[in-house]
């Protein structure tokens, strides 16, 4: 209890909602309360947390990991792409890459570069050498674009909609 008074007082004090946190006591070397609930703990009765989107509760650090809600990805946005680096690959050609900020990368669209005001048609887009139909936030991509030298680009660019 002394722990979460602590840790609680200095989660509040950078923003958080203690009552959003889960916690919960652990033994990583015994594995009590990793995975199932341990014999070695019986003065925790759980953790219950209470947030906006709905209440939950547990007894285990897998419970209060599997209660983690997923950020919403904001596709509705327009496409935000900062580039991380470009390469020239042989057969293909100008390939930037980044992570997806926001928006949707497809293959077909037009998109303008950042300060440089370059736009092109993006020709493939590829996530761990698989090609993909989309791009969503929170994706490393490559993408393929026509008619553009690995010199007009650079690191630190952002690839934009280019009706938006």
């Amino acid at each position: 209890e002394e722990i979460k008074k602590e840790v609680s007082l200095y989660i509040k004090k950078i923003g958080y909602n203690p009552a959003a946190v889960a916690f919960v006591p652990i033994s990583g070397w015994h594995g009590d309360n990793m995975l199932e609930p341990s014999s070695n703990m019986p003065w925790f009765k759980g953790w219950k947390i209470e947030r906006k989107e709905g209440n939950a509760e547990g007894k285990t650090l897998i419970d209060a990991l599997d209660a983690i809600l997923p950020p919403s990805r904001p596709t509705e946005k327009p496409l935000r792409l900062p580039l991380q680096d470009v390469y020239k690959i042989g057969g293909i050609g100008t390939v930037p890459v980044g992570r997806v900020e926001t928006g949707i990368l497809k293959p077909g669209c037009l998109v303008v570069f950042a300060p440089a005001n370059i736009t092109t048609e993006v020709k493939s887009v590829e996530m761990h050498h698989e090609a993909l139909t989309e791009a969503v936030p929170g994706d490393n991509v490559g993408f393929n674009v026509k008619n553009v030298s690995v010199k007009e680009l650079r690191r630190g660019y952002v690839a934009g909609d280019s009706k938006n």
